[in-house]
């Protein structure tokens, strides 16, 4: 008999009907406190040599409806290699099917990064000779925020540069980018990473929000705040892990920052910088074009062409963590979104978008880093 199960780690499936293999029901839990509503995580038990169809009945109301054109489910038997299974979204229902291999097959919305790995993460960058683990504090769940502060080399003033990651949970393709992004820089043969050291600083959030992580929500923490709509007035009441982090670069000085997320409907990697914000000017829009431009010829995954709508001079959101730093630091300030569906410039059949890819992608900022290094 097949079960279904979703008590565990970012899971998170509410089973309608799972009596019959070839009409199972489904729906995704909403955020707690919150209407958001995308991320799903869920095990499927028993099913080896059944085929199994799926429908999640209540996708029509989540939170990014265009997210499911053109999408398709993940799912992996060992939890290391994710695969895509053909899916289809009509009438507000995403459908899809598979006939196991195996007794156990997970299904996601994306490939999950767990809180067990984000520990191992830690653990291994703490190995660095350059690294400090350093906890900010706790999160409303009790859990602890910690930030990885790699030291340069040298006496001299050195520029400071910040990336943070996974403000909303369910983006976990940003935290697959920060594995690839922390094994450049832990790389001490790389003599790009060596000329970077000798002139900055790194401070690097792996994950901001690790109860949403852990709770399976696609946008909020515990109490159901979206994080990046925190930068403006945080509180330890409601978004420690914005207060925390805010009162951590203002200690610091902020040179550089990129905020690493995932965008549900368009399927491309772009960046989005701080156009509207108030202190914009010439010389900011050339750094940001220089430096994205480095990056699309370095990393053939990412473009330049298609992205978010460029805000207007002075409307610019200033509870978001790209318009809040660029503001407050007067330096270049960038949100990096991924996709969850696979790439329309560069496809790849099996697996589409994918952690491995994740992964190349962070580690090619350090390249763009250091090719417009000077205008930091």
């Amino acid at each position: 008999m097949i079960h279904i199960s979703s008590n565990f780690d970012s899971g998170n499936i509410e089973v309608l009907a799972a009596n019959d293999p070839s009409a199972i029901r489904l729906n995704i839990k909403k955020d707690n406190n919150s209407d958001f509503y995308q991320w799903f995580h869920f095990r499927l038990s028993g099913g080896k040599n059944t085929p199994c169809t799926f429908a999640i009945e209540n996708a029509g109301g989540a939170a990014y409806v265009q997210g499911w054109e053109n999408y398709r489910v993940v799912a992996s038997y060992d939890r290391e290699h994710w695969f895509r299974i053909d899916s289809n979204y009509q009438d507000g229902i995403l459908n899809f099917e598979l006939n196991p291999e195996y007794d156990a097959v997970w299904f996601a919305y994306f490939a999950p990064f767990s809180l067990e790995r984000h520990q191992d993460l830690l653990a291994e960058a703490q190995g660095s000779e350059r690294a400090n683990l350093l906890r900010l504090g706790a999160t409303l769940d009790g859990r602890d925020l910690d930030l990885l502060h790699f030291t340069g080399d040298g006496e001299t003033a050195r520029k400071k540069i910040w990336c943070i990651a996974r403000q909303h949970p369910g983006e976990s393709m940003a935290e697959w980018w920060m594995e690839g992004f922390l094994s450049r820089i832990m790389d001490d043969t790389d003599p790009v990473v060596r000329e970077i050291f000798r002139r900055a600083d790194f401070y690097i959030v792996p994950n901001m929000n690790p109860d949403g992580s852990f709770r399976g929500h696609l946008r909020t923490n515990a109490c159901g705040a979206n994080l990046n709509r925190e930068w403006l007035n945080p509180s330890m009441e409601r978004s420690p892990e914005v207060f925390l982090v805010r009162q951590k670069m203002q200690a610091t000085g902020v040179d550089f920052c990129l905020d690493v997320h995932g965008d549900e409907a368009l399927a491309y990697n772009f960046i989005a910088g701080a156009e509207g914000t108030k202190s914009w000017n010439t010389d900011r829009a050339r750094q940001l074009a220089d430096f994205t431009k480095a990056y699309e010829r370095i990393c053939p995954d990412f473009q330049t062409k298609i992205g978010y709508p460029i805000a207007a001079e002075g409307t610019a959101n200033m509870s978001m963590c790209t318009n809040w730093v660029a503001e407050e630091f007067k330096c270049l300030s960038m949100t990096l979104e991924m996709p969850f569906k696979d790439t329309e410039l560069s496809p790849d059949e099996e697996q589409g978008w994918s952690p491995e890819r994740c992964r190349h992608l962070g580690a090619a900022v350090i390249d763009a880093i250091w090719a417009r290094f000077e205008d930091l």
